[in-house]
């Protein structure tokens, strides 16, 4: 069984360049110290992930990403990361953006989350940004 697993909650959802995108994952991840022991990704709709906001983290809002660090040791990667594609769609479109490049994005943001960056503070998020734009850059395969 792979160390990154996507699935599909309340949606019907196909990854494309699966293989290559976990690949890039898991680069992202070692070049930047850590070990990956099991990240899995579920693709939703804005209702689902509306209910998980509501239900774990008391807000009433809708987001494009929730990530779920279940880590327990350091420098180690296990977690889980919920990604509405709703959102997507339309962040693309406010963006200007192809549906990939912003799902890929959102997909390295929850990464970098895991990874120890935080986008709380304008500075914080600014140096999300840098990063989210740094590994972007290194995708070896088509968006």
């Amino acid at each position: 069984m792979p160390a990154i697993q996507f699935f599909e909650e309340d949606i019907t959802y196909k990854l494309k360049n699966k293989t290559a995108v976990r690949q890039w994952i898991t680069e992202t991840i070692q070049s930047e110290g850590y070990k990956l022991k099991e990240l899995t990704y579920v693709f939703c709709s804005d209702s689902y992930l509306l209910q998980i906001n509501q239900q774990y983290l008391d807000h009433d809002t809708y987001t494009d990403i929730i990530t779920f660090d279940n880590s327990e040791i350091a420098n180690t990667i296990i977690g889980d990361i919920f990604i509405s594609i709703d959102r997507i769609r339309e962040n693309a479109l406010k963006f200007s953006k192809t549906e990939a490049d912003e799902l890929h994005r959102v997909i390295i943001h929850g990464a970098l989350h895991l990874l120890g960056y935080t986008d709380k503070s304008a500075p914080d998020k600014k140096k999300m940004t840098l990063k989210e734009d740094f590994y972007l850059n290194k995708r070896s395969f088509i968006s």
